[in-house]
């Protein structure tokens, strides 16, 4: 059978940043060791007003073909991963196949997941090189959920920033690059949790926007449904309980113990959940890797972010052994082994 390998990750953060200090101003009641305690991040990116995910998936892309000196013509797919496209139509991926030049005999496609996205679109583009249907394929996921938090939502705006990451996946090893080869997936939905973490308004469902209340208990901000919507118990309780029975099922389908992983990477949700599930998994701190400080939950950005600063800070060595896990929005998960 075809292999597809991990060549390579680049990303991009918008230039306006929102600090702790800065969301301590904007909610005095909540102290910036209080936000930096409770979440683990420090900083975290905005999108200019005029800048959308496809702008930033075209930088990302773009710094990934600059820095790896990628000809663009041998690239011959190209997925984006978003939940917050330019327009309802056309598929974003078409419009960043023309902004980047790339050969028209390019395959290109969106697909809405959030969290746990990356694993996913690692799993697309496998199927794409494994099944000789691509050779190389450029993958980006860019979100810009700053732009869904209601203003009064102080609890989703500490947490969440925007960003953008670009990787690409080929069918064979490459002189200089990662050569990551990507391994057995497993996947896991619950979709009876989808009010969880919501946007109501906008789409087919509920199309009218612009017309939702505030609703206020106790002087607090509790939902507007124009609006990004977050039950944090209920995302808590789904990934506190769920997220190990998939960790363990996937060492199981790669025929690894904890001991066989050099590096966990898990979806950089935020710190104090990052470590109850670290915990509840059995990991050993010293190969759990949490890299949330500078840039937040950028939704399906965090692993291959996380991943390209872990190999900067050379922390990934050649035969070491990854396990990446993503988990969130729908409610979906998803996790995965790459060989170094």
């Amino acid at each position: 059978m075809n292999k597809a390998f991990l060549q390579a990750i680049s990303y991009y953060f918008p230039e306006q940043s929102l600090s702790n200090e800065k969301l301590s101003e904007m909610h005095p009641e909540w102290s910036v060791e209080k936000i930096s305690t409770k979440t683990g991040i420090y900083n975290r990116y905005q999108s200019a007003t005029d800048e959308t995910a496809g702008d930033m998936a075209v930088k990302a892309a773009g710094k990934l073909i600059e820095e790896y000196h990628i000809d663009k013509n041998e690239i011959d797919f190209v997925m984006l991963c978003t939940q917050s496209p330019d327009y309802f139509l056309p598929t974003t991926a078409c419009i960043i196949q023309d902004k980047l030049g790339l050969n028209k005999n390019c395959g290109a496609l969106d697909f809405n997941l959030g969290c746990s996205g990356f694993i996913y679109g690692l799993g697309l583009a496998k199927g794409l090189v494994v099944s000789d249907q691509a050779t190389n394929v450029l993958f980006i996921t860019s979100e810009t959920y700053t732009k869904h938090i209601h203003p009064l939502d102080k609890s989703n705006k500490t947490i969440f920033g925007d960003g953008a990451a670009a990787c690409l996946i080929s069918s064979d090893n490459k002189t200089d690059f990662w050569n990551a080869e990507i391994m057995k997936f497993t996947y896991a939905t619950d979709g009876s949790g989808f009010e969880n973490l919501i946007i109501k308004n906008g789409a087919m469902r509920n199309r009218v926007f612009g017309n939702a209340k505030d609703v206020i208990e106790e002087n607090v901000f509790v939902r507007n449904d124009d609006y990004l919507f977050m039950d944090g118990k209920a995302i808590f309780d789904f990934t506190a309980f769920e997220v190990p029975k998939i960790f363990n099922e996937n060492l199981q389908k790669n025929s690894l113990k904890i001991d066989d992983v050099d590096l966990f990477i898990f979806h950089q949700a935020n710190a104090y959940m990052l470590n109850f599930i670290r915990n509840r998994c059995k990991i050993p701190e010293d190969k759990f890797y949490i890299d949330i400080k500078d840039g937040g939950n950028t939704v399906s950005s965090t692993i291959p972010i996380a991943l390209k600063r872990a190999s900067e800070k050379s922390l990934i060595k050649k035969n070491n052994k990854l396990l990446l896990c993503g988990f969130g929005v729908g409610l979906s998960m998803g996790a995965v082994v790459i060989n170094f």
